[in-house]
């Protein structure tokens, strides 16, 4: 096989591989597997540290989103066993990302580069995006999915008051330090690769370890970001009848907060967006 096919080839069977598992462990439906695979292959077949960032992403919190099933299960009035995400969310997830990946691509095509704004700064800028859409969903989920679990009696972010567990906007100590963690591990899985897969200058190779503790933040940006939204513009309440909080109005439902503008995809979709920016821009002015 020739060499610059290689790389498509490894992409396009890890890929399968992992898109009928998830589907066979109800992590993904039909549509989620099959929209998996799509973005699975580009990123892989891109550039192998980007597709590690995304199945880190998705095999952490594919794991988390299990644990603990059977109390989230009598929390979480949308509960799905395994999460069973669909194509809107994988897209919503990682669609961003995929964008950045293909813009990578066509202007350096699968070479992979050092963080360094002298040598690029637009490359610099993708790759900082890339790296803040991951750690704001890692963050995320992981928050979210082992936050419910905690102890602690979770917060409304924008109040501070207690309030039930599932709350869109409800924020604990221990959410927050899963997020990161949860960003943490994305930036640490980028930079480990890249001591294999780059050749840079030993100033810059070290300056590369600055990528661990700003992701920890973008995870911690991803998670407050959409803990904001989710607290004023997603609206949550408790029914009296499931006795459970709930994500849309009804006549048995009593308001705890915020309104119906957005909705989860939706508020994931804006928190991406500014978390991605934000971390693009960080990443320009820092390397």
């Amino acid at each position: 096989m020739e060499k610059h096919l290689i790389q498509p080839a490894v992409a396009a069977l890890v890929s399968s591989v992992i898109a009928i598992r998830a589907h066979k462990r109800k992590s993904l439906n039909l549509s989620g597997a099959i929209s998996g695979f799509i973005v699975m292959f580009i990123h892989l077949a891109v550039n192998y540290r980007f597709g590690a960032m995304l199945l880190v992403f998705f095999f952490t919190c594919s794991k988390f989103t299990r644990f603990g099933e059977d109390r989230k299960r009598k929390l979480d009035a949308d509960f799905k066993e395994g999460g069973q995400r669909d194509w809107i969310q994988v897209f919503f997830n990682s669609g961003i990302a995929t964008l950045l990946v293909l813009t990578t691509w066509m202007l350096i095509g699968s070479q992979d580069k050092c963080l360094d704004s002298k040598e690029s700064g637009i490359i610099t800028s993708l790759i900082g995006g890339i790296i803040g859409q991951y750690c704001c969903c890692n963050g995320d989920t992981w928050s979210s999915e082992l936050g419910i679990l905690s102890n602690e009696e979770p917060r409304l972010i924008t109040t501070y008051k207690p309030v039930r567990r599932g709350t869109n906007g409800g924020v604990t100590k221990a959410g927050l330090l899963a997020a990161a963690a949860a960003g943490a591990v994305i930036g640490f899985t980028f930079v480990v690769l890249g001591f294999f897969t780059t050749k840079c200058t030993s100033d810059v190779t070290v300056k590369q370890l600055l990528v661990i503790p700003l992701s920890a933040l973008a995870g911690v940006c991803g998670s407050v970001i959409d803990s904001l939204l989710g607290a004023t513009l997603q609206f949550s309440g408790f029914c009296t009848v499931r006795k459970k909080v709930v994500g849309k109005p009804g006549p048995t439902v009593k308001r705890i907060s915020g309104l119906t503008v957005l909705d989860n995809n939706t508020v994931n979709l804006v928190s991406i967006l500014l978390t991605t920016a934000i971390t693009s821009f960080a990443f320009l002015c820092i390397f």
